[in-house]
């Protein structure tokens, strides 16, 4: 019968077992057996350069730790001789450290892992292990966008290398060149608009003349009316002036004397 100290420490183990499984995001279960002391030294540091912690411990205790929690299904394939990586960064990297090494040593395998809480076999385990890292897909989506900047960048460069070299400005002289004879092409078409749209305006300024004549002709009209009424008036001013005017006609009976004396003359003869 155990004892309480033995159960004691027992019962340590499991907890420890418990905190990290409920830490990691991953743990994968692998068969170690076959290799030596200086493959599993490697196979430790190498894990752990990439954040994965490794552990061997007695599968009865691990299945006792793991019962009724997300990795109880681990417990199918704790049989025989096994260790366990804990993913805690990156739960990829159990898988896919663990497949370079055995194909590094040619030794051990996969037996189950559970990774986010997706349970996968041996077989499964070595399809995840070729997937690219989370750096490796933070790179690869940071080079999607920097890859239209690049572009930019080169186009910006090669007009500023342009306008150095004088290519513009070839380019913007030729375009000066060119716009002489596009407006001679415009000012050739030109009369011919003219002449369709002079047709139109001759209509307007031939009517307006007719519209005016009404008030042309009233002019002369009232001019008329205004000097028949000017003439009375005239000559009844120069009826007031006649007397002084006319004093000179009024001496011709004078001169008309002969005239009277020749009237007397007969008289005389007749007496």
């Amino acid at each position: 019968m155990p004892s309480a100290e033995h159960l004691k420490e027992k019962q340590a183990v499991i907890d420890e077992i418990k905190g990290k499984f409920s830490k990691a995001q991953s743990a994968v279960v692998i068969d170690y057996i076959g290799i030596n002391v200086a493959e599993a030294d490697t196979m430790r540091k190498k894990l752990r350069e990439a954040e994965v912690d490794y552990k061997v411990y007695k599968n009865t205790l691990v299945k006792r730790a793991i019962e009724g929690t997300d990795y109880s299904a681990l417990s199918e394939a704790l049989v025989g001789p096994s260790a366990i990586a804990f993913g805690v960064e990156d739960s990829i990297a159990p898988a896919r450290v663990l497949n370079g090494l055995f194909k590094e040593f040619k030794k051990m395998e996969f037996k189950a892992g559970i990774i986010e809480g997706t349970f996968f076999d041996a077989e499964k385990l070595k399809e995840i292990a070729l997937l690219p890292t989370k750096n490796e897909l933070i790179g690869r989506f940071l080079g999607s966008i920097q890859s239209p900047i690049s572009k930019l960048t080169r186009t910006f460069k090669a007009v500023a290398d342009a306008m150095e070299d004088g290519t513009l400005a070839s380019a913007k002289t030729d375009a000066a060149d060119a716009a002489p004879a596009a407006e001679a092409a415009a000012a050739e078409t030109a009369p011919a608009t003219d002449v369709t749209a002079a047709p139109e305006a001759a209509p307007a300024a031939e009517a307006a003349p007719a519209t005016e004549a009404p008030a042309a002709e009233a002019a002369p009209a009232k001019a008329k009316a205004s000097a028949s009424d000017v003439v009375p008036a005239a000559e009844a001013a120069a009826a007031e002036t006649a007397p002084v005017t006319v004093a000179a006609p009024e001496a011709a009976p004078a001169t008309e004397a002969p005239a009277a004396a020749e009237t007397a003359t007969p008289a005389d003869e007749t007496k």
